[in-house]
């Protein structure tokens, strides 16, 4: 018989933008090799780096005053949209990326919060 692990909705939230990331970055080498493979890749990892760092900051708050889990959502929300410029400007320093595989993979890894929020038991 399975155990019926309850998994958080971050742990859900990141699992599935590794799996989309992954899933686009074998689309991408199969359809325009290694250079979109490497290129869905950055852009998937746009997205997954900076939301480690979120959940990081939120998980090491737990338990804590309202104002200093208040304080550390913003802290989080900053340091997650500046690696994220951060992670951009480094991708495109590379001369030899795909921007069509980086913007895609991005924005569809991105969707994940949606869906994860249209799908969410209450």
């Amino acid at each position: 018989m399975r155990k019926n692990k309850n998994y958080s909705v971050v742990t859900k939230v990141i699992s599935g933008q590794i799996a989309i990331v992954s899933l686009f970055s074998i689309a991408f080498l199969i359809y325009s090799g290694l250079l979109g493979a490497k290129s869905a890749l950055y852009g998937g990892l746009a997205v997954v780096i900076p939301n480690l760092y979120f959940a990081y900051k939120i998980k090491k708050s737990a338990g804590k005053s309202a104002k200093k889990i208040v304080g550390s959502f913003y802290a989080g929300e900053s340091g997650k949209f500046l690696m994220t410029v951060l992670m951009f400007a480094l991708i495109f320093q590379d001369p030899e990326i795909n921007v069509l595989a980086v913007l895609l993979t991005y924005a569809v890894t991105l969707t994940v919060f949606w869906f994860a929020l249209l799908i969410r038991k209450y």
